[in-house]
């Protein structure tokens, strides 16, 4: 897996400087699997299918606490404003935290993003380019 790609990926995602499937792409071409994003500790960690881990810190001052309940149209609307209308990672993070979201994997090859709550609930959401398959 190559850091120094990982790395220069996410900061430009961060900065909103490239859209999701162009960030999807460059950790795919970098040896990521899949990713975990984690609000309560503002990490992400970038995993390799060898077991190699990449963590860097999320790089947003004052976001909010992650909402005690879980609410999904909430979730479903940021998610749908990313896609539509190019929204911010900074801003779908706090919408993603007001809804009650502690954290989410991103399954790069599995074309979905599972979000969970602080209670144990999951919403699964598949990349605007996969047909949902039962899981």
């Amino acid at each position: 897996m190559n850091a120094d790609i990982i790395t220069s990926t996410a900061h430009a995602s961060h900065a909103n400087k490239i859209s999701f499937p162009e960030y999807v792409g460059k950790l795919i071409e970098a040896g990521v699997e899949y990713y975990h994003v984690n609000y309560v500790t503002l990490q992400i960690s970038f995993y390799s299918s060898e077991g190699s881990v990449v963590s860097l810190p999320v790089q947003f001052e004052s976001l909010p606490a992650v909402s005690a309940d879980f609410d999904v149209q909430s979730l479903r609307a940021a998610i749908l404003e990313s896609q539509n209308n190019s929204q911010p990672y900074r801003k779908f993070s706090e919408r993603a935290m007001k809804s009650g979201v502690q954290s989410y994997f991103a399954f790069l090859r599995g074309k979905r993003v599972t979000y969970i709550g602080r209670q144990g609930e999951q919403h699964t959401e598949w990349f605007p380019c996969a047909n949902a398959k039962s899981t």
